[in-house]
């Protein structure tokens, strides 16, 4: 069952917080009011139709695509623009050109003799409470418009306008869904290495409006973004007791998932959002459980007698993979969502942990420890394929932004005397190894979770 308990910020707070915390919708032209209102522009003139995206991922890994990017005239205009610049030049995909102007229409032989392969085109007009940005985004080659649309809006979302439009051109330019309008749960922590606080935090995907959740009375750890709902789940020490809680971004609430005898902890929402996987310390183990978040029942899954933990669905439900040291040490198993007979996936050289699935049910990506080493992988669900994407003295807690192309892990340096010279960073890594880089926090930060899209 669901039992509520005190708020872990004060009511003030999340009252504060609410507005600006739950759920991003992105509204359709027949919304009269309220969010975000986007509408198609036409081209200027007939044309031929838009082309189709003809790179892909792997293509701009190699050759990032060039494409000009104007100011929009300044202002909110101008600011936009950085962000969609650093959007699209932080992915390794694309390589932005600064525009002069905000021009109506490209003067494709001056972006041609840049080398562009794309440019933008747009414009921002209003201000407080009514904003217009119209986009508009062309094919230099072919001299077509590939997408325009006009969003209107309070001045308040520029950002996200920003990120919405970075989104537009990457799925035209790739073929596949961008995942700049989200935002990434997190643990931010501060103070001395042997005493950290740490504080349940939420911020865009690029590092910006970062907000603390709770105040930092007790340790919080493993945050997970549900894919249905204004909800994170995440595990707390509140009152000297580890148990899973639910945090709820329209509310600023929180209540604890459950009513176990031991200690809760490791959740991970299902593909619906409708139930949560955690683990449930049992007799020196510990086994797995779903818990239904609206009647509050709860299963059991396995049985094992071992340590059993951090379960992750398939995207399709069907499954679960975790993490075991049935075997004699910790390693990767699969099994049906129902519970039942475990596989294991996992013979590399080393201990492996942390198993997260795809949003594209092809890879799984997974902590793994030999000699002394962290490093960060994939593999196939069946265990082949297996490639290391990074390593460190700590890289750990991978998690896969929407269309499955980029994970945001937890990167950690090794302590001197005292704690001197630790660091903990977020780090973002594409799923070849590619772009490995650190995301800016307002503090040392840890366990992030991606949220889903618009979410």
């Amino acid at each position: 069952m669901l039992m509520s308990t005190r708020p872990l910020i004060s009511d003030q707070e999340a009252d504060a917080l609410v507005g600006a915390l739950r759920r991003r919708t992105l509204l359709g032209a027949s919304v009269a009011a309220g969010g975000i209102l986007a509408t198609p522009l036409a081209a200027f003139a007939a044309s031929k139709p838009a082309p189709e995206a003809e790179i892909t991922v792997d293509q701009a890994r190699t050759a990032p695509i060039p494409i000009i990017i104007p100011d929009f005239g300044g202002g909110l205009g101008q600011q936009m623009a950085e962000v969609l610049t650093n959007d699209l030049n932080n992915t390794g995909l694309f390589k932005v050109i600064p525009g002069n102007s905000a021009a109506a229409k490209p003067d494709f032989a001056t972006a041609k003799g840049l080398g562009a392969h794309a440019q933008v085109t747009g414009s921002v007009t209003g201000s407080g409470a009514s904003v217009r940005v119209e986009m508009r985004l062309w094919d230099v080659l072919s001299q077509q418009q590939i997408q325009g649309t006009a969003y209107t809006t309070s001045s308040a979302n520029w950002r996200r306008i920003a990120h919405i439009v970075g989104d537009v051109i990457y799925e035209r330019m790739l073929g596949e869904k961008g995942y700049f309008d989200t935002r990434i749960a997190f643990i931010s922590r501060s103070g001395p290495r042997g005493h950290q606080r740490t504080r349940l935090a939420i911020m865009d995907q690029d590092g910006a409006n970062a907000r603390m959740l709770t105040a930092g009375n007790w340790l919080t750890l493993t945050p997970r973004f549900s894919p249905a709902k204004d909800q994170i789940a995440f595990m707390s020490y509140a009152n000297n007791r580890p148990r899973v809680y639910l945090f709820d971004l329209n509310t600023g609430r929180q209540q604890i998932l459950g009513d176990f005898q031991g200690i809760s902890f490791a959740p991970r929402f299902s593909p619906d959002g409708r139930s949560v996987l955690l683990s449930v310390t049992r007799n020196g183990g510990s086994d797995l459980y779903a818990v239904d978040l609206a009647s509050g029942a709860r299963r059991q899954l396995t049985a094992s007698g071992a340590i059993d933990t951090s379960p992750c669905y398939s995207p399709d439900s069907s499954q679960i993979v975790f993490n075991s040291d049935r075997g004699g040490s910790p390693q990767l198993y699969i099994m049906p969502a129902g519970g039942g007979n475990a596989q294991r996936i996992s013979y590399g050289q080393g201990t492996y942990g942390s198993p997260v699935w795809s949003p594209r049910g092809d890879l799984i990506a997974f902590t793994r420890i030999a000699g002394g080493m962290f490093s960060l992988g994939v593999m196939q669900p069946d265990g082949s394929g297996e490639r290391i994407m990074t390593q460190g003295f700590t890289v750990e807690s991978p998690s896969f932004c929407p269309n499955g192309r980029v994970l945001a892990y937890c990167r950690q340096s090794r302590a001197g005397a005292g704690g001197s010279g630790f660091s903990s960073t977020i780090g973002m890594v594409d799923i070849t190894g590619f772009n490995d880089r650190v995301l800016p926090t307002p503090e040392g930060a840890s366990d992030p979770a991606w949220s889903p899209l618009n979410g």
